[in-house]
């Protein structure tokens, strides 16, 4: 076999022979989508069908139902001017508290108050039945109330008059009294509701309210008698704290005891003087007995001296022996006597003054004292009883409160039921309501386009075969060689004068169709995929089998055999054989006899008649082990005396996924074309295939994608000149055109 192409590829047509070929896919687009839809479009033709078939029954079908509808007004209410509390109040937005109203009447609970009064689950034209269940249906089960409150809140319909607090209640059924008859009752049921909700939510708080007005009651009692016997032990008047027996008192003692201290100071001061002055001069310094007469001493002391004088004179006289001396000396002693008494007795006295005053000022400040205490006391007191009638006051305040609350909530509670007016009684309707008809199928249309659609898209990203282009050169990042459409079976009678190589090789009866102008491309990427030296040696492989990789090799082989080329197709499939069949030819040698030395090659290949440079080696007898043989050294011998004898060698390989026979056969190729059959192969096998032949070292040139729809959305417009037509002198000329350039480029290639 001759040395592998080394050289880069041609300008325009990447390399393959290494794994940075990538191809990036545009994200998807509008075109894209309608790609999808015009491949799926069965399934959109299928889903607008189903839809219209489903819309005219609908239309035709749709039941005559009577709908009666009544209106009332929510508003405020009188009422809320009175209202225990503004929590109760209804606040904020208008359109929140209708909104409330309207769960409120649609709720499960009046809704099964209606369903009760009107017997619903054993009317008939509600159950829209012909005659009402046998045994009669029971509310207390639970499956039957269920759907009977279903059943009438999916057909019951409110809604809010624009711009207004009025409400429109509606009801469909196929009879127009009942219809009527059902929004009458929920009227009367919800404004009867609206009512006791209300009233049983005042009556609560009265209650309550009583509840605890006799609580804070007592409590009031009992806090005014705390007080008012803190009163009396404090002894304040009325609610006056600042005027009480204590306080007097304690004013009172504290001038006595100012009044003791003073008089205990001026007592000590006169004692202190009178126990410490001169006998003679006491008399004429102080006051020594407040209230007794100054002079009484003084006339003692008087009488002394004249006593004194008189015996002074008796004695010089009459001597001091005479009896009235005598008599004189008695009195002056006497005298002296009574002044030194005298004398003493002021100075006790001003000590038991100074000692009275002492005791009376140590009384005052003790009583004094003692009054503190119980001053302090009455503060204390006076701080309890402050608190006992800031308390008093409270429960009173909150007492007084409540009461006035309770009044207002007995008022309240008949002013309620003001809050919902009925504003129209539902009358049973003249008409049924029917939907247009063709708003009805013109509906189911636009409702199966768009279930089509999406059932579309999802087959499509379900879908895991290869079918476009772009995403298989993403997924192998390996160039795209050719497209080969669908081949087009002849005839019977066409088939019946044909031999078997035009009846299996495509180009040999239909030369100017898509078919063989894809071969041709496909010639023309091969021959150009290294400059200056086309591949001799080409392997078609594919994932696995049944992708039309015989089919490839047989048709490529007979399109290069159409120039002055000489060209071998080779079955290499020694499990499987197939060339033969295709050709017509004898399968019984063929490369296994050549490998085993039973025949020599030029004695083995056979020809074809209709294709005259081309020359087949079929696979001959089936080997036990086909591995082996293509890897030995007779292999590589063989196909070096082919690359001697001929241009071209185009080898048929086995699935490379299936057995490891292609991967060899790749290894020993200039180049490997990787078929992939349309909508067959998906994304892992084919991305495994060419890991594979990476790893093993082969020369891969590309992808050709086999069987292919051109009817199909991706490929629409490919073969845009499949309408143009050659005439036969500028076939004949276009053929030796190009035979004659590529046989240039043979030559080229063998010199």
């Amino acid at each position: 076999m001759g040395s592998k192409n080394t050289q880069p590829p041609h300008v325009g047509v990447p390399e393959t022979n290494q794994a940075g070929f990538s191809t990036t896919v545009t994200d998807t687009t509008l075109s894209e989508a309608l790609i999808v839809l015009r491949k799926r479009k069965l399934v959109l033709i299928i889903a607008v069908l189903l839809g219209l078939a489903y819309g005219i029954y609908k239309a035709e079908s749709q039941p005559k139902l009577y709908e009666a509808y009544g209106r009332i007004q929510v508003r405020s209410g009188s009422s809320n001017e009175y209202r225990v509390s503004a929590v109760q109040a209804y606040g904020g937005d208008a359109s929140t508290k209708l909104l409330s109203e309207i769960e409120i009447i649609k709720s499960d609970s009046l809704m099964l108050t209606v369903c009760r009064e009107m017997d619903l689950a054993n009317n008939a034209d509600f159950l829209e039945k012909p005659t009402a269940p046998q045994p009669r249906a029971n509310l207390s089960d639970g499956e039957t109330r269920q759907d009977t409150v279903h059943r009438l809140q999916s057909n019951l319909h409110v809604t809010i008059v624009a711009k207004t607090d009025i409400i429109r209640i509606s009801y469909s059924s196929l009879n127009a009294k009942l219809s009527s008859d059902i929004v009458n009752k929920v009227i009367s049921d919800y404004v009867q509701r609206s009512y006791q909700t209300r009233y049983e939510s005042s009556q609560r708080a009265s209650v309550w309210l009583s509840g605890t007005l006799d609580g804070l009651r007592q409590e009031v009692e009992a806090s005014q008698e705390q007080m008012l016997d803190m009163q009396r032990r404090l002894g304040i008047l009325g609610f006056d704290p600042n005027h009480n027996q204590i306080n007097e008192s304690l004013d009172d003692l504290s001038r006595a005891a100012g009044a003791a201290k003073l008089a205990r100071i001026i007592a000590e001061a006169r004692y202190r003087v009178v126990s410490g002055m001169d006998p003679n001069t006491i008399e004429g310094t102080i006051e020594l007995t407040p209230g007794t007469a100054p002079g009484e001493l003084t006339q003692l002391r008087a009488q002394l001296a004249g006593a004194k004088a008189s015996y002074a004179t008796l004695e010089s006289s009459l001597g001091p022996n005479h009896p009235q001396s005598k008599a004189s000396k008695a009195q002056i002693d006497e005298l002296a006597k009574e002044i030194d008494e005298e004398q003493n007795r002021l100075i006790v006295q001003a000590k038991q003054n100074f000692v009275v005053a002492k005791a009376n000022e140590d009384q005052t400040t003790a009583a004094l004292e003692a009054q503190k205490t119980d001053a302090y006391k009455l503060r204390d007191q006076l701080v309890e009883y402050t608190l006992r009638q800031r308390e008093y006051e409270a429960n009173r305040t909150l007492y007084d409160s409540l009461k006035s609350r309770l009044r207002t909530a007995s008022v309240q509670s008949g002013l309620e039921s003001l809050d919902v007016d009925v504003v129209d009684q539902a009358l049973p309707p003249a008409q049924p309501v029917l939907r247009p008809q063709s708003t009805v199928i013109l509906t189911a249309l636009i409702f199966a386009l768009l279930a089509g659609i999406v059932v579309a898209f999802l087959m499509e990203s379900l879908d895991t075969g290869l079918r476009s282009i772009a995403e298989i050169e993403s997924i192998t990042e390996l160039p795209s060689l050719a497209i080969i459409p669908r081949a087009r079976r002849s005839s019977v009678d066409q088939a019946a004068t044909l031999s078997t190589a035009q009846r299996n090789v495509g180009i040999l009866t239909q030369p100017k169709s898509q078919f063989a102008e894809a071969f041709r491309s496909l010639r023309t990427s091969l021959l150009l995929s290294n400059t200056g030296q086309p591949p001799k040696f080409i392997v078609l492989t594919s994932a696995t089998p049944s992708e039309g990789k015989t089919t490839a090799a047989s048709n490529l082989a007979a399109i290069l055999a159409q120039r002055d080329t000489r060209v071998l197709l080779i079955d290499g499939d020694l499990r499987r054989p197939n060339i033969h069949h295709r050709f017509g030819l004898n399968g019984k040698i063929g490369l296994t006899s050549v490998l085993t030395g039973a025949t020599k090659l030029e004695e083995t290949v056979q020809s074809v008649p209709e294709i005259p440079n081309l020359d087949i080696l079929p696979s001959g007898p089936v080997p036990p082990f086909p591995t082996e043989m293509l890897s030995s050294a007779a292999m590589e011998t063989i196909l070096k005396r082919c690359g001697e004898l001929y241009d071209y060698i185009v080898i048929d390989s086995p699935p490379i996924l299936s057995v490891t026979d292609g991967v060899i056969l790749a290894r020993q190729a200039d180049a490997v074309v990787l078929v992939v059959r349309h909508g067959k192969s998906s994304k892992h096998v084919v991305r495994r295939a060419r890991d594979l032949l990476l790893r093993a070292g082969a020369a891969i040139t590309g992808i050709v994608l086999n069987a292919v729809d051109l009817n199909s959305p991706e490929y629409y417009g490919y073969y845009g000149y499949s309408g143009y037509s050659y005439s036969s002198v500028d076939s004949d000329s276009w053929e030796s055109q190009t035979a004659e350039g590529e046989h240039t480029n043979a030559g080229e290639t063998k010199r």
